[in-house]
């Protein structure tokens, strides 16, 4: 009778062992949604339907965008942590996931506990951005500026805790000035007030900036990034000024907490294969971005790190959403 259960214990243990990589194999056997908590149209969603269209051919089944807007993208990422954890609905992430992590008090999810890590895909920069009346040149003429005239500059932000506000908040916190906040909704409107000299900074993404900037209706005095943006060399960062100030603005991809690791490792490969693909490459630089490849525990650290990073803003700008 021993005998029999050791054999049957055996026979069950080698199911299941063998029973995993037939069932990571198969996958995906139907279409794949990506959850994108941002309204169709914008950077962010342009980013996702980009990685869509490469999955879609790399594992041979269609991978849809599904555009979830609201709560500063909480709808999305929660009807993507609510989904079946079988890796048919992902989320496209980014910063605002990552601040809204500290900034919402009553959210219905821990976006770190209830999420696994798939894959890094884009890392972009923010610019600061002054209007040519503003009597600065370099970001140490700003700060120099900024503190001879506390509370007299304006900062404006495309909404309260965006990345770009609180990329703002940032150099407010590491260089202890003091400006005023002007949030509008959006950059679309910001922009002109920025260049007429009503407000005094954009701390704006290099896609919506760099433009401005060439046709010198504004003035770019750093990237917010960690080292010199390719194509912009002759505008340093602002950590050449101010020690260990990085902005970045980045995307990547997680799944409901619970994912096989074999599923995610069949999407890491996909989307690792596509960011190193010559033309795909091309077309996230049109984007205004790199490639960003990781493994998944190098992309959930990084998730940590900038969480930490952003509840720190958070506190010191002394906002919050209920």
């Amino acid at each position: 009778m021993l005998n029999a259960v050791r054999v049957f214990a055996t026979f069950v243990s080698a199911f299941t062992l063998s029973a995993l990589p037939v069932a990571a194999a198969d996958y995906p056997a139907r279409p794949v949604t990506l959850v994108v908590g941002l309204a169709a149209g914008g950077g962010t969603d342009s980013v996702a339907r980009i990685l869509a269209d490469w999955m879609s051919r790399s594992l041979s089944q269609r991978v849809v965008v599904e555009n979830r807007p609201g709560m500063g993208g909480n709808l999305g990422a929660q009807a993507a942590i609510s989904a079946p954890a079988d890796g048919y609905t992902l989320l496209f992430m980014g910063p605002n996931n990552a601040i809204a992590t500290s900034l919402y008090k009553k959210l219905p999810f821990n976006f770190l506990r209830d999420t696994v890590p798939v894959a890094g895909v884009m890392r972009l920069t923010n610019l600061m951005t002054v209007p040519p009346s503003l009597p600065v040149n370099t970001v140490q003429d700003f700060i120099d500026y900024a503190k001879k005239n506390p509370g007299k500059l304006s900062m404006a932000s495309t909404g309260v805790g965006t990345s770009v506000h609180l990329s703002g908040e940032l150099f407010k916190a590491m260089t202890k000035t003091d400006m005023v906040h002007v949030p509008y909704r959006g950059s679309s409107p910001a922009y002109p007030d920025l260049i007429t000299g009503k407000v005094h900074v954009l701390f704006g993404n290099l896609t919506g900036s760099i433009k401005l900037v060439q046709a010198k209706k504004l003035r770019g005095l750093g990237v917010t990034s960690a080292k010199r943006w390719e194509g912009l060399p002759d505008i340093p960062t602002v950590a050449e000024t101010v020690p260990g100030y990085v902005a970045d603005v980045w995307y990547g991809v997680v799944a409901p907490k619970g994912t096989p690791p074999e599923i995610v490792s069949v999407l890491n490969k996909a989307i690792n294969a596509g960011l190193a693909d010559p033309t795909m490459r091309v077309r996230f630089e049109k984007a205004g971005g790199v490639p960003m490849p990781m493994s998944p525990a190098e992309f959930g650290r990084m998730v940590a790190s900038e969480t930490e990073k952003w509840r720190k803003v958070v506190e010191f700008a002394g906002v919050s959403v209920d």
